[in-house]
């Protein structure tokens, strides 16, 4: 099969079905609209992999799409033109594309050519998708497949994931009956600097059955009242119409004017064309079109010309002396006003009027003179200007209308050609098969009968390919229904499974429950106990390995291992624990599956990431409503690169290309004083999470890697303990490039300064804002934690320092780093305190410190509800301005660096103090004995 679409990848707002594969996009025209209206429009149309929609444009820049069409469900066929339209339009490259629920929608590419090339990928597509993806349909918390998702650890490990197999005669069957085209500069991004195609016109175009066509139109729109009203366009999927803006209002109205004033102009002219036409009407089949000009015809024409010449001089003539006199009496006009206003001014102003008042009127006065025969001039060029609009439009209306002759006049000598150029082809070919009757008897075909030959070629050849693709239709669709027969299949028989398995544990429970009620045995013979004891070891009984081919079957509710790699029961835990790690794994899974039934959050993400398949993402209020409802495990990818992207472009755009490989090189090739601690720190990392178990495991050398080159980059930290966590989380969906920078971002953008070196001055300065927070947003817990004098900032130190890793269930922590990436250190407040305030009733019924810290180390573990913590820490706790954080650091980083200061002094005093007291010579302090 050929390659979809071009050969460029996908800019950033788009995503790839994998790396160096092309985007499926280009120009196609949909059939849209109704009645007098419905007709062929240019779209832009973008396939998307992720969900195997075909989404349509106004255009490539647009922003949102007009609709689309789900390929995966959808089946192709040719498109065979109404039998009214089949005389009228031919459509060569039209196909339809038929969804569920019988609607029909009608392509049309600018070739032939392009439309096999669509056919075809299409097809490919839908096929791809139903084969590849349907089996991890079966659980909304597998892992995506590497066409989905090509970043990171999670994408290289699919464990739940099963590819149903494919028939390998179909397969055959459809690489014989492919047609292989490639397509034109129309199809692939290259397209999209090209102008859209614009539908060819008929040949025997006709000015006035155009004009007859738009008074229809416009007829047919305006029935009803005559009043003035807004029209109303329909804005569903058939139609694409939006409401007219004023300016097309005023095209109309004027185009609507011009088209009166040249049918009123037009009534004198009128009997020409009428002669002309009722002269060419009675031109029979047989004689010849031109008889109409010749004869009385141009006599006639001649007579009148003349006649209408002499009258528009006549005319004109006129015109010229009604001008002269309407400014002889302008003039008159004028003078007579100034005799009469000097008259009034000398009699009744004079008298007792200083001669500089005077001197001042009278210049008025000629300024008004003046400024009004400005303006009687300026009327007068208006006049003379709208005049000349006029005359013009007169002008422009006789154009088109010997425009129109002209065409007639045209069409009629191209029917005079055509006949006479059929009647010089029979004549040769008779002379030809006279002549040659003698010489080559077989010689008898003719030229027309040798270009149906070749019509009927094209024809056949058309055939052919039509039957191939649609040979291929039947096929796939057929091997579809299988694979879809089969699936159902599976399902049913994993229903049945877990259907037993409920039985049994059903059975049990009975079992039990009966001998709570009423024992029948002592407490050491009573079967509850047995069935306890069953119970327990089948719930703590590790699955065993099955077949690829059985994988789809297997009914387990809880995996080993969940989607991010960590361990969902330890395996050095007591029973116990192992039986509270086991019956969180269920809540969990059973949370993410009643949130899989709610779609809306699923459909607004693959509605925005449409939208941006033209155009860059940009940071909008959307966008960060969406990622604070949690980034979709498929979307994280592309989201958290684009988001650690978004916060060091400055770094980036003032390196080097291969910055990355070069300090890493460095550092492989010279030693560092972290390397020794970055090696025994890779194993404890993160040992639950089976990509950093073992030295062998992938993800250990990418850490190690990151962890070196950024020792290289900030020698000023080199490495501290928990930047290796951060690294290995964003390892799960960044390659080693993507995350390297991801630790510049929190390290260098996010936190302030001095928040990872030796003494962690910007942690202990954050532990003390949160402090203040917690008095202000949580004054009643705040209060309990005073009163019996617990120091909960030793629990949250390092919630700040790793941001939440290993504090919180996997599912919440990285729905955090979600919003942590976006927006920046404030989500670690925000969260902080919704932790807090989730369990808040919980820790003020604790009345003792003990009891409180014990509860406080593991309580983040049991919130299990992601959505709800979401809403607390976004909603309960606004308003939440940054300023207020930034004040409080820069208030307690003062405090923090005089008591540092103090303790320096203090440190100071002891070594001299040691140093001049012999008694205390033995003693050493901490740092001397890490040393």
């Amino acid at each position: 099969m050929p390659a979809a679409g071009s050969e460029g990848e996908e800019g950033p707002a788009g995503e790839q079905p994998g790396p160096g594969t092309p985007k499926l996009c280009g120009y196609l025209q949909k059939l849209s609209g109704k009645g007098p209206l419905r007709g062929f429009r240019s779209r832009w149309f973008v396939f998307d992999p992720r969900r195997c929609y075909l989404y349509y444009f106004k255009g490539p820049q647009e922003p949102l799409p007009l609709g689309h069409l789900d390929i995966a469900s959808a089946c192709f066929s040719y498109h065979q033109p109404e039998a009214g339209a089949a005389a009228a339009v031919d459509e060569p490259a039209a196909f339809e594309v038929h969804s569920p629920g019988g609607a029909v929608t009608v392509l049309k590419a600018a070739t032939r050519q392009d439309m096999t090339y669509w056919l075809q990928e299409l097809q490919q597509k839908r096929w791809e998708y139903c084969n590849n993806l349907d089996a991890a349909k079966r659980d909304s918390r597998t892992s995506p497949t590497p066409s989905d998702f090509s970043k990171g650890l999670v994408a290289k490990d699919n464990p739940d994931l099963s590819i149903l197999s494919q028939n390998a005669s179909a397969e055959r069957a459809r690489n014989i009956l492919a047609v292989e085209t490639s397509p034109t500069d129309l199809v692939g991004e290259q397209a999209a600097s090209q102008p859209a195609p614009v539908q060819a016109s008929a040949i025997n175009f006709s000015l006035k059955q155009w004009s007859t066509e738009i008074k229809n139109s416009m007829s047919s729109l305006r029935k009803g009242n005559n009043e003035n009203r807004k029209s109303v366009f329909y804005t569903t999927e058939e139609w694409e119409l939006l409401d007219p803006t004023p300016k097309d209002l005023e095209d109309s109205m004027a185009l609507e004017e011009k088209r009166k004033h040249l049918a009123e102009g037009n009534k004198a002219r009128r009997p020409l064309k009428d002669m002309i036409g009722s002269s060419k009407n009675r031109t029979g089949s047989d004689s010849s079109p031109t008889e109409w000009c010749s004869g009385n015809g141009n006599r006639l024409v001649s007579e009148l010309q003349l006649k209408y010449q002499s009258q528009q001089e006549e005319l004109e003539k006129l015109k010229k002396d009604l001008l002269s006199q309407k400014e002889l009496v302008r003039l008159l006009q004028q003078t007579v006003r100034s005799s009469q206003y000097d008259k009034y001014f000398a009699s009744h102003l004079c008298e007792g009027v200083p001669k500089d008042t005077l001197e001042l009127l009278h210049q008025k006065d000629d300024q008004i003179l003046g400024l009004n025969n400005q303006l009687e001039k300026l009327n007068l060029e208006k006049d003379s200007l709208q005049q000349e609009v006029k005359n013009l439009k007169c002008k422009v209306g006789e154009l088109n209308e010997r425009l129109g002759m002209l065409m007639e006049t045209i069409q009629a000598k191209d029917e005079v050609i055509m006949k006479l150029s059929r009647q010089l082809s029979e004549c040769e070919d008779s002379t030809s098969s006279q002549s040659g009757a003698i010489n080559f008897p077989t010689a008898t075909c003719t030229n027309k009968e040798l270009q149906e030959l070749d019509r009927l070629k094209d024809n056949l050849q058309g055939y052919k390919t039509q039957n191939k693709f649609l040979n291929k239709e039947i096929l796939e669709l057929s091997a579809l229904r299988r694979n879809a027969e089969a699936r159902e299949r599976e399902w049913q028989a994993k229903y049945t499974s877990l259907e037993a398995k409920l039985c049994q544990i059903e059975s049990k429970y009975l079992i039990l429950l009966q001998e709570m009620k009423t024992p029948v045995c002592s407490e050491d013979q009573s079967p509850a106990r047995e069935v306890i004891t069953q119970l327990l070891e089948d719930a703590l009984k590790a699955e065993p390995s099955e077949q690829p081919e059985q994988a789809f079957l297997k009914p387990h509710l809880v995996s080993e291992y969940d989607i991010y790699g960590f361990q969902t029961v330890p395996e050095d835990d007591d029973d116990e624990e192992k039986l509270v790690a086991k019956s969180r794994a269920l809540d969990l899974r059973s949370l993410s599956l009643s949130e899989n039934r709610e779609i809306s959050t699923g459909v607004k993400w693959e509605n925005y990431l449409a939208s941006t398949m033209n155009r860059e993402m940009m940071r909008c209020v959307e966008l960060k409503n969406l990622i604070r409802s949690g980034i979709p495990h498929e979307h994280r990818s592309k989201m958290w690169k684009w988001c650690v992207s978004l916060h060091v472009k400055k770094f980036k755009d003032s390196t080097v290309p291969g910055y990355f490989q070069t300090l890493l090189q460095k550092a492989l090739e010279k030693p560092n004083p972290a390397s020794k601690q970055i090696e025994l720190d890779l194993l404890r990392t993160l040992p639950n999470n089976k990509h950093y178990s073992s030295p062998t495991s992938e993800g250990i050398q990418k850490l190690r890697n990151v962890l070196l080159a950024f020792s290289w980059r900030n020698p000023d930290i080199g490495y501290c303990q928990g930047l290796n966590r951060l690294v290995a989380i964003a390892l799960l969906y960044l390659e080693q490039e993507d995350a390297f920078w991801c630790l510049v971002t929190i390290v260098e953008v996010f936190m302030p300064r001095d928040y990872y070196t030796k003494t962690l001055l910007g942690s202990q300065v954050d532990q003390r804002v949160f402090k203040d927070l917690m008095s202000e947003k949580l004054p009643r817990l705040h209060a309990h934690f005073e009163q019996y004098e617990v120091d909960y900032t030793l629990i949250t130190f390092n919630w700040f320092l790793v941001v939440f890793v290993d504090s919180v269930v996997s599912d919440i922590l990285f729905k955090i780093w979600d919003s942590f990436l976006y927006e920046g250190p404030k989500v670690i407040f925000r969260f902080a305190l919704a932790l807090f305030k989730y369990k808040e009733e919980e820790i003020l019924k604790l009345q003792d410190s003990m009891s409180i810290f014990k509860y406080l180390r593991y309580f983040t573990r049991t919130i299990l509800d992601a959505r709800k913590l979401t809403a607390i820490a976004f909603g309960d706790l606004n308003p939440f301005p940054l300023r207020q954080i930034r004040n409080r650091r820069t208030y307690h980083l003062e405090k923090v660096r005089l008591e540092l200061t103090e303790l320096e002094a203090i440190r100071e005093d002891f070594l001299r103090e040691r140093e001049t007291c012999v008694e205390k010579r033995d003693l050493i302090s901490d740092d001397e004995e890490d040393s």
